[in-house]
């Protein structure tokens, strides 16, 4: 083997894969089949995953907004510096730190934050079209490199749009045409490996939760995202005795059957984020709170995110699966 090509779809599940599958002939009639991309189901902790081999729980990266102890929550894609030193963060050392590497995604990404912290090792290449990136990966992979190709588009649209939407199949159909051609330009003894880091559920706003005020008087921050929000208890609740389980109870009969809800040590038993460095357990919640069904909870009524229709972070198959399709050598 002399160059592997990865291509991460970011939003693209296992589920929505096989439900428009007649848009989508490349990718639903290749070999292979699907994986659970981790938990939480949202992109921060995939792609950390994806280039480190580890879960969540060793490489650092807990949720889309995390706390970061003795600061306060911030964004796991965006809010790099200062105590979030992409080189400390995330702790482990990626796939591209030990081997010729070459990352093509967005040129705007180049020199971020996240960039340096979950693709330190690889030479960066952007490309601002989906076309673009597919023409750089093409002549990349007549290099002898491990080359990683990150497509965003059907993500985004599904964010605004919904994955069920026109613009959705469209996204997805001009993508199946891209694979084709870049499976069929393969140099010989090159393999492709087509996947993703979660798949996305469409939540009406109808089946917004807010959280009623009450809930909130012992929690300090909230983390996560609306289908899998973090509590992390403030020091007076606890002083005053309120435990994870106190609170894990009161939000479970609140929300009954339209959530899971999880203390801290028994996502750790589930295994949920595999194994839990004591460095990473404080940046975790206490209470971890998943939505079931097409569900989503906000902590505040006017939260700009209720905008979003597509959404994941939860643990129902339609989040964690994901596709796993093989070309090229790999086939």
């Amino acid at each position: 083997m002399q160059t592997a090509v990865v291509l991460l779809v970011d939003g693209l599940g296992a589920a929505q894969l096989g439900q428009r599958a007649g848009h989508a002939r490349t990718l639903a009639t290749a070999p292979g089949g699907s994986l659970d991309a981790g938990f939480p189901s949202t992109t921060a902790v995939a792609l950390a995953s994806l280039t480190t081999g580890a879960l969540a729980g060793e490489h650092g990266i807990v949720g889309y907004d995390a706390l970061v102890p003795g600061v306060g929550v911030r964004n796991q894609l965006r809010d790099w510096g200062g105590p979030m030193d992409p080189a400390l963060w995330q702790r482990l050392p990626t796939l591209f730190e030990q081997q010729p590497s070459i990352v093509i995604a967005e040129p705007k990404h180049a020199e971020s934050g996240f960039t340096h912290a979950v693709l330190r090792g690889a030479e960066y290449r952007g490309g601002r079209s989906m076309a673009d990136r597919f023409a750089i990966a093409a002549e990349a992979a007549r290099e002898r490199a491990l080359v990683y190709l990150y497509v965003p588009e059907l993500d985004r649209i599904g964010h605004e749009h919904g994955w069920q939407s026109d613009r959705w199949i469209d996204a997805l159909e001009q993508l199946d045409g891209h694979i084709r051609a870049l499976a069929d330009a393969l140099p010989h003894q090159t393999g492709l490996i087509v996947t993703a880091d979660h798949g996305m559920v469409d939540v009406d706003a109808s089946a917004h939760l807010i959280v009623p005020q009450g809930l909130l008087d012992a929690v300090a921050h909230v983390a996560g995202e609306p289908r899998c929000l973090q509590l992390h208890l403030s020091a007076e609740a606890q002083a005053e005795g309120t435990t994870a389980d106190a609170l894990a109870h009161e939000w479970q009969a609140w929300l009954g059957d339209a959530a899971w809800v999880a203390t801290r040590q028994q996502v750790v038993d589930a295994g949920w984020l595999g194994p839990l460095h004591p460095e990473v357990a404080p940046r975790l919640g206490d209470v971890l709170v998943a939505a079931r069904g097409r569900r989503a909870i906000y902590v505040d009524e006017l939260d700009k995110a209720r905008g979003m229709i597509g959404q994941h972070g939860s643990l129902t198959p339609d989040e964690l699966r994901v596709p796993l399709r093989r070309f090229g050598a790999f086939a």
